[in-house]
């Protein structure tokens, strides 16, 4: 219940994070796109530094929520970010929610419930063994590499959805970089901590990963962003609970019910990326953008 409890907190301030940013990166030209100099541009703007606060309170949640539970439990549980965030933005602005957001919320928590039920994830170790981390990151940098390549070579919402997905994969080694540290300060101390090299990887892995949802959300809508950024995450983080910490979840004829769970889920947070609210704005649709 701890690991839950501190998921769902993770997922309210990373979903609270995710409209602060994409409001700020609406006003940072063009040409600031996959360049150093974007981060100055957000620096200069107390909204996207609103932003950065909540990533921080969402990181020590997430510590908490692994240290005490699978990763394939908690990470799925991230999905409901965005209607949580939409819900408590339309009662702090008072603005009336429309019937497709509600629909958008209903599709997204029937989604996360069905999956959960249908692959009951659980089991596993705290922490990774022996060299098993070698072909993980390699199969990630790889996977990072090819998905920057790709968008590098597009624009507008294509390149969107593909850094959106380049970052989810950074997003779930964190969490899984994260759950073994952590595992090493429950059984060494703070020594153990710091003197680990998954902390300090941990740590570059999030650094890039926020790197690169900041342009994602500066190329594009919200709406290409955020269902490759939420679903992504949720199942390269199972992909990882599994293959580096032995959990289990469903296969066989599980299968089709999961599938079902995914469908709802990215259809459900396509429309909730579509309100206004999901811009920062009560009143403007979500998909106008500046034009410089």
């Amino acid at each position: 219940m701890i690991a839950v409890l501190f998921a769902v907190l993770t997922a309210l301030s990373n979903g609270s994070a995710s409209v602060f940013q994409r409001r700020a990166a609406l006003d940072v030209p063009q040409t600031g796109a996959l360049r150093v100099s974007l981060i100055g541009h957000l620096l200069r703007q107390k909204v996207w530094l609103a932003g950065i606060v909540l990533v921080i309170v969402a990181a020590v949640c997430q510590a908490v929520a692994l240290a005490t539970g699978p990763i394939s439990v908690v990470q799925p549980i991230f999905v409901i970010e965005l209607p949580a965030t939409l819900l408590l933005a339309g009662f702090m602005m008072r603005a009336r929610l429309p019937r497709t957001v509600w629909l958008g919320v209903a599709a997204v928590t029937a989604g996360l419930a069905l999956g959960m039920a249908a692959a009951a994830p659980g089991g596993g170790v705290d922490s990774v063994h022996g060299a098993a981390w070698v072909p993980a990151l390699i199969l990630t940098g790889l996977a990072g590499t090819l998905l920057i390549a790709g968008a590098l070579a597009t624009r507008g919402d294509v390149r969107a959805a593909l850094l959106a997905t380049a970052a989810a994969c950074g997003y779930a080694l964190t969490a899984a970089l994260m759950k073994d540290a952590m595992a090493r300060l429950d059984t060494g101390g703070v020594g153990a901590l710091f003197s680990s090299w998954q902390l300090y990887a941990m740590a570059v892995a999030g650094v890039g990963a926020l790197f690169l949802l900041q342009n994602a959300l500066q190329a594009g809508t919200l709406v290409a962003v955020q269902p490759c950024l939420t679903l992504g995450d949720a199942l390269i983080s199972v992909l990882y609970g599994v293959t580096l910490f032995g959990e289990e979840v469903r296969t066989g004829w599980w299968v089709l019910p999961e599938l079902l769970a995914l469908g709802l889920i990215a259809a459900g947070c396509v429309e909730l990326a579509r309100s206004p609210l999901a811009a920062g704005n009560p009143t403007a649709p979500a998909r106008a953008r500046r034009v410089d």
